[in-house]
């Protein structure tokens, strides 16, 4: 099929961005990577009348180390934090991540502020920002403000995000000494969606927090002391839905078996 027909702009600037999202407002998409929302409209399952392509936005890209965080923009792509140095040695659960991410394609134009807006429930990269206590700096008309990830994601395909609003930047904080983090999924193909996942991370001062993924209609955050609170807590804390994959039973008996795995390397 072929996408309805739609404006395109090109803005050169957050600013200008900003601008256009506020004119069109909930008749705007914003395009980044483009690799879920190309084929949605190719489907027609998504019909904006305004294309807002941010790619020429540089100061949306890019990863930054300070005292304190990593910064990564909302631009950056998959494959540049595959390969990112920094991302291995600051923030090795998302480096860990990445390689689960579909395919080297897709990896080198999807980006991490696409996938964290579109809020699919089986994406990596939501679970990890939600493990680490990530932050969202989401800019719009009246400035810009942070959005904590456990109050980012609202629902299927639903985040905080408000009309005219983007994604400007999202920072994780630094490890403690001491800190782990471990990452697992499990998918009827390497670089589909997962059916379930796990994005894992201790620190001495909070605990061991999991976030599973694929099992609901947003990520979910299941912590405590170690990892036999982590799996007595999933009967009630997990509500997996069944799908074209497997049933509810299915998908909980993976998850129990997947966090099995993935939190023993954090023993």
């Amino acid at each position: 099929m072929k996408a309805p027909r739609f404006a395109y702009a090109r803005p050169a600037s957050v600013a200008e961005a900003l601008a256009l999202l506020d004119r069109h407002k909930d008749d705007a998409r914003v395009l980044a990577g483009g690799q879920s929302l190309v084929p949605m409209l190719n489907f027609r399952v998504a019909a904006p009348k305004v294309l807002v392509d941010i790619n020429r936005i540089s100061a949306l890209a890019g990863i930054k180390v300070t005292k304190t965080h990593v910064r990564i923009g909302a631009l950056t792509r998959h494959v540049e934090l595959e390969r990112s140095p920094d991302i291995a040695k600051h923030l090795p659960l998302v480096a860990s991540a990445m390689p689960h991410i579909a395919h080297p394609a897709i990896r080198n134009r999807g980006t991490i502020g696409g996938s964290c807006a579109l809020a699919d429930p089986a994406a990596e990269l939501p679970a990890c920002a939600l493990a680490l206590g990530a932050t969202f700096v989401v800019a719009g008309k009246k400035g810009e403000r942070r959005i904590a990830a456990g109050d980012f994601f609202k629902g299927l395909y639903a985040t905080a995000l408000k009309s005219g609003e983007l994604i400007v930047a999202i920072e994780f904080p630094l490890a403690k000494p001491g800190s782990a983090s471990a990452f697992g999924e499990l998918a009827r193909r390497h670089g589909d969606y997962a059916m379930v996942g796990v994005a894992a991370h201790r620190s001495a001062k909070d605990g061991l927090c999991a976030a599973f993924f694929g099992v609901g209609d947003r990520p979910k955050v299941v912590e405590a002391d170690d990892a036999d609170g982590i799996l007595s807590k999933l009967e009630t804390e997990l509500e997996p839905r069944a799908d074209l994959h497997a049933s509810t039973a299915m998908k909980l008996h993976l998850a129990k078996v997947l966090a099995g795995r993935v939190l023993k390397e954090l023993a």
